[in-house]
């Protein structure tokens, strides 16, 4: 009786592992302080001014801009601090029915709303 191909064992193949590629060091770029100023300044648009946005200044120690529609909680934190000096708390975001996004960024007690907005010239 002839052996088929089914009762011939088989031997164990020989599997290559595939070296996987090294993974390639990312070079940190440190950035220039004028380069994340620059950056700070794209995120934020302009200051909102309205009167609940000026009350919220002198009462809640909050500002308010208008930012970038991409722009996240986190670039938004990172830009006010940047841009003015301050330490944020809290950053709430709001997207308006006009398309626009809009942070209301809550500072530190330490800080005051105030003095930011006299720079901004808002008050």
């Amino acid at each position: 009786m002839a052996e088929t191909k089914k009762d011939v064992p088989i031997k164990e193949k020989e599997v290559k592992k595939k070296e996987l590629p090294k993974e390639k060091k990312k070079k940190e770029t440190k950035k220039k302080d004028k380069k994340v100023l620059l950056d700070a300044l794209e995120i934020l648009e302009y200051p909102h001014l309205t009167e609940k946005s000026i009350n919220n200044i002198e009462v809640n120690n909050k500002l308010v801009f208008i930012v970038k529609r991409t722009a996240k909680k986190d670039d938004i934190k990172t830009a006010v601090e940047k841009a003015f000096d301050v330490k944020v708390k809290k950053v709430n975001v709001i997207t308006t029915t006009k398309g626009t996004k809009k942070a209301i960024v809550s500072l530190l007690p330490e800080f005051s709303a105030v003095d930011v907005a006299t720079k901004l010239g808002m008050m």
